[in-house]
């Protein structure tokens, strides 16, 4: 099977008629997408943890207050015991994957030990699970219209507050969810 366009580095933005409680009125970042499947952290939902929480799981000291309450993302229903760490830069670390040129995702534990240290990336997200598809899936739901795709960018993904990312997200397209439909269907 060849691969078509690849998702990564998109944003998928779910329509009002995605009913399925992981995702409902979310918006994921797709780290990883090719012919087996795609991967990606759902990037406006906050988890019951914050930053300070993972860094005494996982023994890493941090003197940063403000590092320690910064709010810990529900990244999605798969493997929600793993940590994601989406971040720009041009600094990868031991287990960094290129979503975009200096757009990274990292899974490995250097990555926050240099932010406790204050060495880390200028921005980071922080992460619990992640969202998966298999081969063919995510583009199935594309044409069951649960999804919008919007090219990522880093003031969405960075700057824009956790509750606006949805709708903000969607009017990067020129749509105003609070005007679309809840349920779907095809003419």
């Amino acid at each position: 099977m060849t691969q078509g366009p690849t998702l990564a580095n998109q944003l998928l933005v779910a329509l009002p008629a995605l009913d399925d409680p992981n995702f409902s009125r979310s918006v994921a970042l797709i780290c990883q997408h090719d012919d087996q499947g795609a991967m990606g952290i759902v990037v406006n939902r906050t988890s019951e943890y914050r930053l300070g929480d993972v860094f005494e799981q996982m023994d890493i000291p941090c003197q940063d207050d403000a590092l320690r309450e910064q709010s810990v993302l529900a990244g999605g229903p798969v493997h929600p015991e793993r940590g994601f760490v989406v971040h720009d830069g041009d600094r990868q670390w031991d287990s960094s994957l290129p979503i975009a040129d200096g757009l990274f995702v990292t899974t490995s534990r250097d990555v926050l030990e240099a932010m406790a240290g204050g060495d880390g990336p200028a921005r980071a997200l922080v992460a619990l699970g992640c969202a998966g598809w298999g081969a063919g899936q995510l583009e199935y739901e594309l044409t069951e219209n649960t999804w919008l795709t919007v090219p990522a960018d880093a003031e969405l993904l960075f700057a824009t507050p956790l509750e606006g990312r949805w709708q903000a997200a969607a009017g990067r397209l020129g749509v105003d969810m609070m005007h679309v439909a809840d349920y779907s269907g095809h003419a």
